[in-house]
């Protein structure tokens, strides 16, 4: 009988601690099934960030074209204001124009008869004024100068406070709190 032995010599490599071949798990085969998964895995990922980026890139194209349709609307809304204001504006006036053609077309009319229409006729315009939001600026003597509502045309020496209005010249005129004539005033100089 011949013995094996199985301790190592000297002249055999040690082999300790090495797994065999057939111990060792077969990583070619499992390579494989790991790559396609993974690729499989990144596959389904892209399908998805694919969908997702379709789905925000017509969100954005939804949302750019509302906002084109909000910004042309809006300059509609603008554009048929400034035009119905104006109609309105025009409106209040017509009866003006009425009591004007109609004052003229007396043509023996006396001194107090067209003194009256053209007072009928000033209050006429002045409520159509004011009906349009269209105030005067007319400051009473001793109001203090405003110089967001009046223009001094020059400073006088007065008995009233310095800075303060003396006489009015002509009357101002604010369109919705906002000046559109300042009125020209004389205001008194310092003492």
């Amino acid at each position: 009988m011949t013995h094996h032995s199985t301790t190592p010599t000297g002249s055999e490599p040690s082999t300790a601690g090495t797994p065999s071949p057939i111990d060792a798990p077969n990583t070619d085969s499992a390579l494989p099934e790991l790559e396609t998964q993974t690729l499989a895995s990144c596959q389904a990922d892209l399908v998805l960030l694919q969908a997702k980026c379709n789905d925000l890139s017509d969100q954005y194209l939804r949302a750019k074209a509302d906002t084109e349709n909000i910004r042309r609307r809006a300059e509609d809304d603008v554009s048929k204001a400034r035009k119905f204001a104006l109609e309105s504006f025009a409106d209040s006036l017509l009866p003006v124009v009425d009591s004007l053609e109609a004052g003229l077309a007396i043509k023996d009319a006396t001194l107090d008869q067209l003194r009256e229409g053209s007072q009928a006729t000033l209050r006429q315009l002045l409520s159509a004024l004011e009906r349009n939001k269209i105030i005067a600026v007319n400051p009473a003597a001793g109001d203090k100068f405003d110089p967001h509502q009046h223009q001094a045309i020059s400073v006088v020496p007065s008995e009233q406070e310095a800075n303060t209005v003396v006489s009015v010249l002509q009357k101002g005129y604010l369109i919705a709190e906002r000046v559109l004539r300042p009125a020209l005033v004389t205001v008194a100089a310092a003492k």
